[in-house]
C-alpha cells in the first residue's frame, strides 16, 4: 500500500526556515510529477511547489524567491526547503505525487496526511 509520510513541520518566527520531507513508500514505483500544497484556516488548498519527472519547477507566486522544492529519487523523497517564512504561509503543507509503475502506466495520485507549519510575527 502506497503511502506518503510529510515531516519537518513545526513552529518558527517570521524570517526563520524550515525543511519539509515527503517519503513515498510501499510499492515498486518512480514518482512523476510531484508537489507540496497547503490549506489554511477557512481557504482552499493551493498548489504553493511543483516539480516534473524532468525536473521542471513551478512556484506559487507568494513563495517564489524564498521556496524550494527537490527530490532525491533514490530514496523516494520530496523536499520543500522554506526561508525567510511569514506569518501568512501558516498552513497545513500537504505532498502529492503522481507515481507510475516499473512498465510506465499511471498508478495514480497520492497524498500525504499534512503536517502543520505555524509562522510567529
Amino acid at each position: 500500500q502506497v503511502q506518503l509520510v510529510e515531516s519537518g513541520g513545526g513552529l518558527v518566527q517570521a524570517g526563520g526556515s524550515l525543511r519539509l520531507s515527503c517519503v513515498v513508500s510501499g510499492g515498486t514505483f518512480s514518482m512523476s510529477v510531484a508537489g507540496w500544497y497547503r490549506q489554511a484556516p477557512g481557504k482552499q488548498r493551493e498548489l504553493v511547489a511543483g516539480l516534473t519527472g524532468g525536473g521542471n519547477t513551478n512556484y506559487a507566486d507568494s513563495v517564489k524567491g524564498r521556496f524550494t522544492i527537490s527530490r532525491d529519487n533514490a530514496k523516494n523523497t520530496v523536499y520543500l526547503q522554506m526561508n525567510n517564512l511569514k506569518p501568512e504561509d501558516t498552513a497545513v503543507y500537504y505532498c502529492n505525487s503522481v507515481l507510475k509503475s516499473p512498465t510506465g502506466w499511471s498508478m495514480g495520485s497520492y497524498w500525504g496526511q499534512g503536517t502543520q507549519v505555524t509562522v510567529s510575527s
